[in-house]
């Protein structure tokens, strides 16, 4: 029998796919069929609209082969962390950063509840050291930390003692799945104290919540948030808790982070603060690995940076895998996915196809990076800043070509030479933060990048809202690979956008960042070309940076069937020829295959309806707006601006009966406009072909009128919505501009017909 050293920490598990294959197959196969006939029958149909179904299809086979080749190779990473001391002799420390921005649209006892959850891991804690990038610079969020602090001296402990999963309270106390097992007087006795004690710290940090300013800020511990603006503030940096004693069942090190500000520098939103915090902990603890999170993504398993080191230091050569990923998992989803935002079938089909390439897509949060990747390292140990550079030797960067590329600070460029070297924390004590404060505040200085290789070639990379894809990819391109870290219960849970326009509102700027990558010398075909990310990768990242470019052929293929109508053409075959088959065929086996593919993962009939009617939903409206942004930032109209998602969570989890939950809310933003317009304009549609219905003139656009019926089911909340009140309703002026829309649409419609 092999030893525990001689057993792997992970394996990589083909999943077995044959069912899926035939039918991806067949889709592709009709597709081509198709496009043959297009092609074939150009001539003898309506040019307009037989030309535009050409270049639509064309465009929608193109994204099905990115999508075949992305799910083509599935593969899951089973961990074994139970293992992971036989293989190292002592476990490595890990940095943990929270990102927050809003404390209105980021409540503060969202990230605390985060905080706490990271401290509680099972992970020794002298080990561990939390940093809490606060970007909005409020003195609120700095309270809530600070008395959750105190909180956290008894909730650690407990934990630890009992064992639980859940480690971050507003679950435990309040999911019924989490309610106490353990019915001893002790436990009963011990969780009574500390569930009271939540409940004190929740009462002060809503109470200060309602004040205009929660503290006294004269006193020491806020004097620093005083008369400060905003976006216009000198850094501040305070440690909360501090392990100088290094032991291992203490509380992990919590530091404050607000970096400076100054309106003539830019901050570049959440890669710049990343990058700040990336230094800052480099100058104070510099531990080897670090963990991002977003604020509302709290840690539900508490094994999980031990499942995330059997994959970093499981390799062979112990350089394969530059950061593990775990897929974005939400709590208290809404039954069936009503706003199609839970990406369940997306992450299991897309994302185990992605992890038999170069590995998973950075997105943003749950995940564990390698900081000398981030530093700009290459498997191969050249850097990034590397190649003839006089500032290298041996591909290795000398004194000056530190400080050209990673800043002027010293004490700074030393703990990068230990982190490229392969060594970790810091030449002196690493549990003397405050000997490193000067260091600390030097580094997040907003001038401190200026003239440096940070966000270009090192740490999380600019000039784009979607920051987290970019470093991603080009952490690819230089020849890393990725894990997906997906243990059982999932490594980390967040919030879901509950509504209408916070959903679409995230979208965007998802779309927004992602068609920034597209049109930039980012792109991933010219890193395929000219560095060493695979060809399938390419494709891969090219399923997600072309979601705003679906959005142009998608309109005008949902169009189309309401032009033909009103116009009196067609774009589809009649239903007496062969062709017609195709069409069918081609739509009957795609909705069953991807039916198959929600049924295949416990998901009902009702969820995958929801997904695919907000798919076009999200198409036409988000992507579509998210396109138009980038079009006018890119023709010098527009300047990009990153807008923080409002998250929710309500103090009792699993109450999502409230009257809002899963009913689609509208508001006066023109995002709604296009939907709106293509309700009404296939509603015109409608009224004709039943017109020409009772006339007897249906015959060659039965296959036109069964795509109608289909869009204004697919765009349900949106027919529905001028007949509603308030925010269930869509507003007059929304309602005007789409009915002005619609107007030039059909009487473009009607010149065609004449013509």
């Amino acid at each position: 029998m092999a030893g525990p050293i001689s057993l792997p920490l992970y394996e990589k598990l083909p999943q077995k796919n044959t069912v899926q294959r035939v039918l991806d197959v067949t889709i592709f196969f009709l597709l081509l069929t198709l496009l043959a006939y297009r092609i074939l029958s150009l001539k003898s149909n309506g040019l307009i609209s037989w030309l535009l179904a050409l270049l639509c299809e064309s465009w929608f086979t193109f994204v099905w082969v990115v999508i075949l080749s992305s799910k083509w190779n599935p593969v899951v990473y089973r961990t074994y962390p139970e293992r992971l001391l036989f293989w190292i002799d002592e476990l490595p420390p890990v940095d943990m950063f929270v990102t927050t921005a809003d404390p209105t649209l980021e409540p503060p006892i969202i990230t605390v509840n985060t905080v706490l959850s990271l401290l509680a891991v099972d992970y020794p804690a002298n080990k561990l050291a939390c940093y809490v990038s606060d970007d909005g610079c409020s003195p609120l969020t700095f309270y809530a930390l600070l008395e959750a602090s105190k909180f956290a001296k008894l909730w650690v402990p407990f934990c630890k003692k009992y064992g639980f999963h859940t480690r971050a309270p507003f679950r435990y106390f309040y999911d019924e799945e989490e309610s106490p097992h353990d019915n001893s007087t002790e436990f009963i006795r011990e969780y009574t104290k500390i569930k009271d004690e939540y409940e004190v710290l929740t009462r002060k940090i809503e109470d200060a919540t309602e004040k205009s300013i929660p503290c006294d800020l004269s006193s020491e511990e806020f004097v620093a948030f005083s008369d400060i603006e905003r976006s216009n503030h000198p850094s501040i940096i305070k440690v909360i808790l501090e392990n100088k004693e290094g032991l291992v069942d203490g509380l992990p090190h919590l530091i404050y982070v607000s970096r400076e500000k100054c309106p003539k520098y830019p901050h570049h939103y959440k890669a710049g603060a990343l990058n700040v915090l990336t230094r800052v902990s480099g100058a104070m603890t510099n531990a080897p690995f670090i963990l991002n999170v977003d604020c509302d993504m709290y840690a539900n398993n508490s094994q999980i940076v031990f499942h995330a080191m059997c994959l970093l230091l499981g390799c062979k050569n112990g350089q394969d895998f530059a950061f593990a990923q775990s897929p974005q998992v939400f709590h208290d989803g809404l039954k069936d996915d009503p706003l199609g935002n839970q990406l369940v079938a997306t992450q299991k089909y897309i994302g185990e196809g992605i992890s038999g390439l170069q590995g998973p897509y950075y997105s943003g949060t749950g995940c564990f990076h390698r900081r000398k990747v981030l530093y700009g390292l290459w498997p191969d140990g050249r850097m990034e800043t590397g190649g003839r550079s006089p500032n290298c030797v041996a591909g290795k960067l000398t004194d000056e070509g530190l400080r050209q590329s990673f800043g002027h600070s010293k004490e700074f460029s030393k703990t990068v030479e230990r982190s490229l070297s392969g060594l970790s924390g810091k030449a002196d004590c690493p549990y003397d933060l405050s000997s490193s404060a000067e260091a600390a505040n030097q580094v997040a200085d907003c001038g401190y990048e200026c003239g440096t290789s940070w966000g270009t070639k090192i740490g999380w990379i600019y000039g784009s809202t979607s920051e987290d894809i970019l470093t991603g990819l080009k952490i690819h391109a230089r020849g890393w690979r990725s894990a997906e870290c997906k243990p059982d219960p999932p490594a980390f849970l967040g919030c879901a956008p509950s509504g209408g326009p916070a959903s679409l509102t995230q979208q965007k700027r998802w779309v927004t960042g992602l068609l920034e990558i597209l049109f930039s010398k980012n792109n991933p075909f010219i890193a395929t070309l000219t560095a060493k990310l695979q060809f399938r990768q390419c494709l891969a990242y090219m399923y997600i940076l072309s979601w705003g470019l679906r959005s142009i052929p998608e309109l005008c293929y949902t169009a189309l069937p309401a032009y033909c109508i009103i116009a009196n053409s067609h774009f589809l075959p009649k239903v007496e020829e062969p062709a017609f088959l195709i069409l069918a065929a081609l739509f009957a086996i795609y909705n069953l295959h991807s039916l198959l593919e929600y049924c295949r993962i416990g998901l009902s009939i009702r969820t995958w309806w929801n997904n695919q009617r907000m798919g076009r939903i999200t198409t036409i409206t988000a992507w579509f707006f998210g396109f138009l942004h980038v079009i006018l930032k890119l023709l010098g109209l527009s300047e990009t601006v990153f807008e923080v998602t409002q998250k929710n969570q309500s103090s009792a989890p699993g109450d999502d009966n409230h009257k809002d939950a899963g009913r689609f809310t509208f508001n006066e933003s023109p995002i709604f406009v296009p939907a709106t317009t293509l309700v009404l304009v296939h509603l015109v549609a409608m009224v004709k072909a039943l017109l020409n219905l009772t006339h007897g003139r249906h015959e060659s656009r039965i296959g036109e009128m069964i795509c109608n019926v289909w869009l204004l089911l697919c765009f349900l909340p949106f027919l529905k919505g001028p007949f509603k009140k308030g925010k269930y309703g869509i507003p007059s002026s929304t309602i005007c501009k789409s009915a002005a829309l619609a107007a030039v649409f059909v009487h473009l419609c009607k010149r065609v017909s004449i013509a």
